[in-house]
């Protein structure tokens, strides 16, 4: 097949609903380092088949959020992230169950790399018992990276985490906080500094 047949077979096959089209599919884990490398080279959990639509290509972006801006749209399962030029980096993302979501403007508040994951006491009531506290590394549910999103100074409790569950990216499953893939949280999380503008769009708010 010609050069350019197959540039339009792979364009065509990455064709998205509405003005968003992806355009290039982005190295999956260009940005690990030897530690996470590490800890993902024998991961406690299965290899997920994650769907084609969602893993992280760099699309054309239409809306008017800054450059540097992340936005999750909850009814698509995507997390985009800015960048100039009316492009954007999409991953796909799992999101909360409906009662469970978070909604709204928020900032990344804080980030961590590995992070220990302390269960909330509703989390406790309802999903567990868990320990008090979990310690970071591949079994722990927040995966190699989290963003604390944050209103004001005050912590929301949601936040864009990895996961020790992959096979739920595409779903609406999560106790409200955004998971991403370990690989594409470390890469969004490479990208994004504490003051970052998090907008999470509503059910029936499309991107």
């Amino acid at each position: 097949m010609p050069k350019s047949g197959l540039a339009v077979l792979l364009t065509g096959s990455l064709m998205l609903g509405g003005c968003m089209q992806a355009t290039l599919a982005p190295s999956s884990d260009a940005s690990m380092t030897p530690r996470d490398r590490q800890l993902l080279a024998h991961p406690p959990y299965a290899q997920a088949n994650i769907p084609d639509q969602y893993l992280r290509h760099i699309v054309d972006y239409t809306r008017r959020e800054q450059p540097g801006t992340i936005l999750v749209d909850t009814d698509a399962r995507y997390l985009y992230y800015v960048l100039p030029g009316g492009k954007a980096i999409r991953y796909g993302v799992a999101v909360g169950e409906e009662a469970l979501a978070f909604s709204g403007v928020a900032t990344v508040g804080r980030v961590a790399e590995w992070p220990d994951w302390i269960p909330t006491p509703e989390i406790q009531a309802r999903l567990g018992p868990y320990p008090s506290r979990i310690p970071g590394g591949p079994a722990n549910p927040l995966g190699a990276r989290a963003l604390y999103l944050y209103q004001g100074n005050k912590d929301t409790l949601f936040r864009i985490h990895g996961t020790n569950q992959p096979e739920y990216i595409g779903q609406a499953i999560s106790s409200g906080c955004i998971r991403m893939t370990n690989a594409d949280v470390i890469d969004l999380f490479d990208r994004v500094r504490p003051g970052t503008t998090v907008v999470v769009l509503g059910p029936g708010q499309r991107a």
